[in-house]
């Protein structure tokens, strides 16, 4: 084998790899970073009546906010507080504006 020979055996092996690894980066990796920086700035800005969702699927309103400490309390249901680790809250809820607009006058 000749010194081109393996230079293109080299580069039709790579290359696919190279590929691959490209479409999981922008598809699979990337994306979930971006997830968990929004998930960690959420996190940080949580304040009282935030309604948000812990890793355990309980749903519940934020009570009270401490930020020295790693827990919060959460309202679960009237006069049930529990206090929550802030590192299992999976997401914040944010309240959706519904699209009531009047239908024009015909």
């Amino acid at each position: 084998m000749n010194s081109a020979s393996i230079t293109q055996f080299m580069q039709s092996g790579f290359l696919p790899l190279i590929l691959i690894f490209g479409v999981f980066y922008f598809l699979l990796i990337r994306p979930q970073q971006q997830h968990q920086n929004t998930l960690k700035k959420q996190l940080s800005q949580l304040k009282r009546g935030d309604k948000v969702v812990t890793a355990g699927g309980i749903v519940g309103t934020v009570a009270r906010v401490n930020d020295d400490a790693s827990e919060i309390d959460v309202d679960i249901a009237p006069n049930v507080r529990v206090s929550v680790v802030r590192s299992t809250i999976t997401s914040v809820i944010t309240p959706k504006i519904a699209n009531d607009a009047k239908p024009d006058k015909v």
